[in-house]
């Protein structure tokens, strides 16, 4: 998303922007604090940050008929899984929110560790969790790491909610800014991301330097599954995606209010 900004590829209009790479519970940790003037975001945690940031309306990651999975060393039922132990690569993350939401439960009514999401096979496969709760690109490998798909929380998501995409991440800024600046960057940020749908193979290219055992085209892959037409901009139907998700969490009280959604027009 953010080659040109890095690269100095597109105007920025007298703006410096700092590049700071963390895995994604680290940045929402971090937007709980408001410590960032721009970050990504799981889009439930956004629900805990809201009276500080305003949701960019440019990206967005969406799960369209696809997201986060559910694996193991064999398959298993959800009624077995709601019994065993579960590895998730973060509490605030969309995809433990979605698996509470599969589940039909809290998160205090079954077994959970939390593991980097870049160790959740290896816990699996070691016996330190039964079920390997899976984001970012070990949607692609989990085959070859000799795990079994038991539910993709994105395709379910879209079965039970007019076939609606499973919102999973956002970018946000803070409200400290007055909205006339906030415009200004959502635009950079928007260019940034056109410029590099524009530049594809240039863009996946630089973005491979920060790749976790992925070639060029299991990049090419995983880059058209979550940087696409959505990432530009949510469109109403990826705004009535997010209220639906976090209504339907604050409706099985899995979040304590519900969002009114703040984004910069």
């Amino acid at each position: 998303m953010f080659y040109a900004l890095a690269k100095d590829l597109i105007p920025t209009h007298g703006f410096a922007f700092q590049h700071i790479l963390q895995d994604i519970q680290t940045l929402n940790e971090r937007a709980t604090r408001g410590e960032l003037d721009i970050s990504a975001i799981s889009i439930h945690a956004y629900a805990y940050v809201s009276s500080q940031y305003a949701l960019l309306p440019s990206g967005a990651s969406m799960g369209d008929g696809y997201g986060p999975l559910l694996v193991a060393r064999e398959k298993i039922s959800r009624d077995q899984i709601a019994r065993k132990r579960i590895a998730v690569p973060g509490t605030m993350t969309s995809a433990f929110l979605a698996l509470q939401l599969w589940l039909g439960r809290p998160a205090s009514e079954f077994e959970f560790i939390v593991v980097p999401f870049d160790q959740i096979f290896k816990t699996v496969r070691e016996g330190k969790a039964d079920i390997g709760l899976i984001i970012h690109e070990g949607q692609l490998t989990y085959v070859r790491e000799g795990l079994q798909l038991c539910e993709d929380l994105g395709a379910w998501w879209s079965r039970e909610n007019d076939g609606l995409p499973l919102p999973l991440g956002g970018n946000i800024i803070h409200k400290r800014f007055p909205p006339a600046l906030r415009r200004t960057v959502s635009n950079l940020l928007t260019a940034s991301i056109q410029y590099s749908l524009d530049h594809r193979t240039e863009a996946v290219q630089h973005a491979l330097q920060f790749a976790r055992d992925m070639g060029q085209d299991l990049a090419d892959k995983f880059v058209g599954m979550y940087v696409n037409h959505w990432t530009l901009d949510y469109g109403e139907r990826g705004r009535a995606a997010i209220r639906r998700f976090l209504g339907r969490a604050f409706e099985n009280r899995l979040i304590a209010h519900r969002q009114e959604l703040e984004f910069v027009e």
